[in-house]
This record gives C-alpha cells, structure tokens and sequence, in this order.
C-alpha cells in the first residue's frame, strides 16, 4: 500500500484547492475515439460535484485519433491520466463502453456498456472466436476465469441470450438500461432546423446522410465512388449530401484525402467527434450499411437504404443482422436520385421500427436506467424524481467544398424557368445541357466553353461593372457574367452578351425569411431563359421566377438609371 501513497497525497494536495467539494470519482476508460465519446455520452447524466477522470486504454489498432478528443476534454476541465496512473488510482467506479480483458487491473469496480447500437459485430481478434458478438464475449469479460467487470450494461433485454450463449457466468452481471447514445439523439430532435442551417439545409434543399462503418464489408469498403456519385447525380439546389465516417476508418485512413473530388464537388465530411449524431436528426435519407448510424437513422423514421450489409461479420442472431435482410437496397450503380425518391414515396418506418425496437430497449429511460446502475457505487449519485434535462448535441461542423463547375438542364415556363444544376467532377462526362463556372474553376478549358460565368466573393480586387466587362472581353461567346453585390440580401450585377447591365435582387414575399439568390443559380437561370427563347427586354419589367425542385425564387431586375 506504501506504493500509492504518493499518488493518493498528490489527489488530496490537488482536491484542497476545489472550491466546491468533491463527492465522488468516476473513470472513464476508452480504447478507441468510437469508445471515447461513447462513454463521455454516458456520464452526461452525473451531478457536477462527481469528477470525470479520463484515461486510455492502450493495445488498440484504432487509437489513432485520440489525442485531438483528449485535448478537447482538458479544455473541458476533466483530468487525462496515463493508463499507469489509472491502474494505480482509487476511484468510486470505472466506466468502458468497449471491454478488453486487460481492464482487470483496474481497482475501481468496472462497468461495461455497448459503443454502438448493441452487441452486434464478430471481431475475432477481440473475442478469440468467430460466434461471439464483440464485447459480450468470454474473452473479453473474465481473467483467469472469473468475469472482473461489476456490471455489464445491455441496451435491450434480448442480449440476455447472447451473453446467455457467450459468456453465461456473466448473465447475473448484467442489466438494462437501454441506448444514452440513441436517446440523447431522440432529445437533440428539437435542435434539427439549427442542425439544418449548420449544415446549409435550407430553402428547400433535403439531406442525405451516407455513411459506412470500418472494415472490408462497410459501405466505403465496397463502394468507396458511391458519396462521389451521389453529389454527381443528386441536384445540387435541391439535395446536399453529408458523409459520416466510423471513427476506426479516420484512424487508419484520411478521410478528406479519399474524399477529395467528392468535397470539391459539395460534399460535406462531419468528423466523427463533431456531429455525426446532429447530420441524423438534421437528415432526410440515410444511405449506409449495417453500422449504428444507419440502424440509429431508421429508429428516427428517416428513409433508410443500405448500399451494403455486411453479413458476413455479424452475430447471425443480432437485430443488426436482421436490419441488412429488412432495409431496402439501394443500387450503388442505379440512378440514385430515383431511387431516393423512390424509397421515399414507398416509406414504411415501422417495419424498420420493429427491427431497430429489438436493440433499442428503455427508450427516454437510459439516463435514469443508467443512475441507477451506477448509485451502489457512489453517495452523490441519486435517481431525479423528474426526467433528467436533456443535453443535446452540439451543431455540426462539416469540413466542405463548393464546386466551381456546373452542368445545367432545364426549360423555359410561361414566367420563368424550370432548372437543374449538377457539380461537375474531375474528368466531366458528356454535358446534360451546359456549363455554369466561378471565377475559381481552375479548368482553363471548362472556362472556355461555359455559357456562364460568376465571381462569387462582393469585394473582389476589380469593381463589380469593370470585373464583368473584363470577363465578357476575356471569353466572347459568354452568355452571362455575374458578380455578387451582397450574398445575404441576393443582389448581384449581371452583364448579358449584348453588353446590358442589370442590378438583380431576389424578391421577399410577405413573410417569408430574407431570401437568398445564389449568384451561379442565378447566371444559369439567365442563361437558360436567352437561350429558349427569352427575351432581355422583358426582365426589367417582369423580372424572372427561378424553379428549383419544390422552390421558387422571384428575382426583379433594373437597369442603371
């Protein structure tokens, strides 16, 4: 005991300067970023006057990734201690939500809890077999023959029978208390238009959630074009698309890397620790495979089509198993917009309800389930009378790129037009109609035959008029320049092929938000009403509707006095 007296006077030495007590000490043990934010979901719960320990785990082939959540949780005011130093210290209780049997050495009483939607993949390497679901496994639960954790946590009682079948001495171990993650999603729905303006979800537009968990069978593992594809073929005024990532696929891969041409054509990367949980509740359609994300996206009734299953590493008798031979499929070689619209016209959520209801047990109860599991071993930890105060997440903050390239379609109506912008990808298929470009579009050639081009930034180095009849001198067979004047109000500077000039400025019906043009949607909207037919005269005076999907934007123009 002389050994860690040290380290129990340097906790007291520290504790003297608290200003409000201590009463009680938890630690939070992870292996993994998946396991790490895990279980800091979990013990949201805790009163403020428990302190929050952290401390890794070491031995993982996914740790890579930490450090960056580590540093976020000493900005947060919680202690990181080396795992020496874990093994070492006194605590009330310790709380994993990935097990591994080194955790023995712990002194604290350990409680083990799921870090995705149950207990659900065959990871031989942890389990030692290939019919045990990672994290209930024999393996993993005993050292030397008896199970060393206090308590083993299950989000549903159907996973009595497979740790029935794994490890059954730890069966009188266990309890329910349901899913903290899934419920803390559930409590974050309210957040969804916040979540939809962080990830520019607006006027319209619907959201796509792809998503892939790690391995060789995941989504990114047999399809890694399909996120490319989709920004490709979904139209860009009416869809954005967001990828989310496993965090074991950011630990050995970069994402922004494999993503490239997809971020420059739109699409939107949310960082593991940084809001995958908002894009779910934000999301419309969610395309993924047999992970949590996908399975967690059906339980909250959004459109749910799997690109891949992943089968073969699953726990046979697992509702995640059954969710690949329920989900509906989706073609990663198809025209995804159909099948999008497709699976949501023929939206059943309650057959995806019933699958995703056999891992997702105590729904709203985790948290009070959760108490009362760890109050034997702490004073300060009681179960509220009341529901506890959600915590919901917070908004996204995506890593994306805006396509400097477009291929547009669309037709002339009676007071306006019909249209349709698709990015363009690195090497440009035949064009569905024709080019829209930026200033920044670095394609020399693209630029050359664009019927549109745009400077979207307002204070750019040449003033707006000069900027357009520079560009109109550079490239001749230009049908519209346009320059952004102010991106909040939607007024921007417009130069037709005849050398015309006009003030453009999107038009607020009574009601209604401030609205917003942007400047590419509008040089191509131009371009298609000249080239069916429209006439220049006409615009001053009656101005132009703009139809994009389900939207409609009403632009006036005038001329310079």
């Amino acid at each position: 005991m002389a050994l860690f007296r040290p380290l129990f006077r340097r906790r007291a030495d520290e504790e003297r300067w608290n200003t409000l007590p201590v009463q009680g000490h938890v630690l939070a043990v992870a292996r993994t970023l998946t396991s790490a934010t895990r279980v800091m979901d979990t013990l949201l719960a805790l009163p403020p006057q428990v302190k929050v320990s952290f401390t890794v785990n070491p031995g993982s082939a996914f740790a890579s990734g930490l450090d960056g959540y580590l540093h976020t949780l000493r900005l947060d005011g919680i202690t990181v201690l080396p795992w020496q130093d874990a093994v070492g210290g006194r605590f009330d209780v310790a709380v994993a939500c990935a097990v591994h049997r080194s955790m023995h050495r712990l002194r604290a009483p350990l409680v083990v809890m799921p870090h995705g939607a149950g207990y659900n993949r065959l990871v031989r390497q942890s389990t030692g077999d290939g019919t045990s679901a990672a994290g209930l496994s024999r393996r993993e639960l005993t050292y030397r023959g008896r199970v060393f954790p206090a308590v083993v946590l299950l989000s549903h009682p159907r996973q009595f029978e497979q740790l029935r079948r794994s490890c059954p001495q730890a069966v009188e171990r266990a309890e329910v208390v349901g899913d903290p993650c899934f419920d803390r999603i559930s409590d974050s729905l309210p957040q969804r238009d916040r979540y939809r303006a962080a990830l520019g979800v607006r006027q319209g537009r619907r959201l796509v959630v792809v998503n892939s968990t790690w391995s060789e069978h995941s989504l990114l593992g047999r399809h890694p074009d399909l996120p490319l594809r989709l920004v490709q073929q979904l139209p860009a005024d009416e869809f954005a698309v967001a990828l989310v990532l496993h965090p074991n696929i950011w630990a050995r891969h970069d994402p922004h890397r494999l993503m490239r041409d997809a971020e420059a054509a739109g699409l939107m990367v949310v960082p593991p620790q940084r809001g995958w949980q908002a894009a779910l509740v934000a999301a419309d359609w969610v395309v993924g495979d047999h992970g949590s994300v996908s399975f967690y996206g059906a339980a909250l009734d959004r459109v749910t089509l799997l690109a891949a299953t992943g089968q073969a590493e699953l726990d046979p008798h697992s509702p995640a198993y059954a969710f690949g031979h329920t989900a509906p499929p989706l073609d990663p070689g198809g025209d995804l917009h159909a099948q999008l619209l497709l699976a949501a016209e023929h939206h059943d959520g309650q057959a995806l309800r019933e699958v995703t209801d056999l891992s997702l047990g105590e729904r709203g109860q985790s948290t009070r389930n959760l108490l009362k599991a760890l109050g034997p071993f702490m004073t300060a930890v009681r179960v509220p009378k009341d529901d506890p105060r959600p915590v919901p997440y917070p908004a996204p903050q995506p890593v994306t790129g805006r396509p400097t390239a477009y291929d547009v379609t669309g037709e002339r109506t009676g007071d306006g037009v019909r249209i349709r912008r698709y990015p363009l990808g690195v090497e440009p298929a035949a064009a569905r109609g024709f080019y829209a470009v930026t200033s920044e579009e670095p394609r020399l050639g693209l630029r050359a035959v664009a019927e549109v081009v745009v400077r979207e930034h307002p204070h750019g180095e040449l003033p707006p008029a000069q900027w357009l009849a520079a560009t109109a001198g550079q490239l001749p067979g230009l049908s519209v320049a346009v320059t952004a004047l102010d991106l909040d109000l939607g007024r921007h500077l417009v130069r037709l092929r005849s050398g015309l000039l006009l003030e453009a400025a999107a038009v607020r019906s009574w009601g209604e938000a401030a609205p917003q043009l942007d400047p590419v949607l509008l040089g191509a909207a131009l371009a298609l009403w000249l080239g069916r037919g429209g006439a220049e005269a006409d615009l001053p005076e009656a101005g132009l509707l703009v139809r994009t999907g389900d939207r409609t934007a009403r632009v006036r123009f005038s001329v310079h006095p």
